[in-house]
């Protein structure tokens, strides 16, 4: 009888600790980072091809974005003289986006400056006059290297001078480690992430903001947001950048 008792305590005790065992696995709050469904993604940049991409008003990829090593790298030392003054940004051109979810991996060096935009449409205008804007920026050392104050809606994670990421959210990587980003643009709500965590949201083209739109930085560009469909764009802000796993997912 006592062996009995025993048994079962045993067994008790084992069935309690698979229990708990289930309860303490991580909870997957972040799923579309580890996407399984692979077909529904579009990949913009799958490491071997550049096809899709070229000048933004132009007609080939500008000098100084190359293929290495798997990466699409923005290479500042491969320019010409007449190319070293920033403004060759790039377009995904193969096809235009509305409502999506997008995901790429980066990483910038010390200092570093650059931005992903969407919704850009071609034009007598840089698009980051027209174009809402993904900061992507060395926010460790930006300030010490360029002797220089950063505003919060220019940090990293930002929508560019109109919504400021939370930074007790933010997982700041320092310069030359991979970071990973998501924008999820609807008209009802748009995200931005970076590296697994939500920084900010807000809803385009309401109350608030068309306040922002008239109050900041684009008081005096009125084409800036009203385009609702557009290319994807990486800015050539003068910085050595490396870029993987781009894909967007329409939604």
């Amino acid at each position: 009888m006592k062996h009995i008792i025993l048994a079962l305590f045993v067994t008790t005790i084992l069935l309690s600790c698979k229990d708990d065992k289930k309860t303490d696995q991580p909870v997957e709050q972040n799923i579309t980072e580890t996407e399984v469904n692979e077909e529904e993604w579009i990949h913009l940049f799958d490491g071997t091809s550049t096809e899709g991409w070229r000048a933004y008003n132009g007609e080939t990829l500008p000098q100084g974005w190359v293929i290495k090593n798997g990466e699409l790298t923005f290479d500042t030392e491969i320019r010409t003289e007449a190319n070293r003054q920033g403004g060759k940004d790039i377009v995904y051109a193969a096809e235009e986006f509305d409502n999506f979810e997008l995901y790429w991996e980066w990483k910038i060096p010390e200092g570093g400056n650059s931005g992903m935009m969407y919704h850009v449409n071609e034009g007598e205008w840089p698009p980051y006059e027209v174009s809402p804007e993904y900061q992507m920026l060395d926010d460790l050392k930006w300030e010490e290297i360029n002797n220089d104050t950063l505003a919060d809606w220019q940090k990293t994670g930002a929508d560019y001078a109109m919504y400021v990421p939370d930074e007790s959210q933010k997982i700041v990587k320092p310069a030359m480690e991979w970071n990973t980003s998501r924008i999820i643009f609807t008209p009802e709500k748009v995200e931005h992430w970076l590296n697994g965590k939500k920084l900010l949201e807000f809803v385009p083209w309401s109350e608030d903001w068309e306040t922002r739109k008239k109050t900041g930085k684009w008081k005096d560009y009125p084409k800036y947001g009203t385009f609702k469909s557009g290319y994807i764009s990486i800015q050539d802000h003068d910085s050595p950048l490396w870029l993987r796993n781009i894909k967007i997912k329409k939604l």
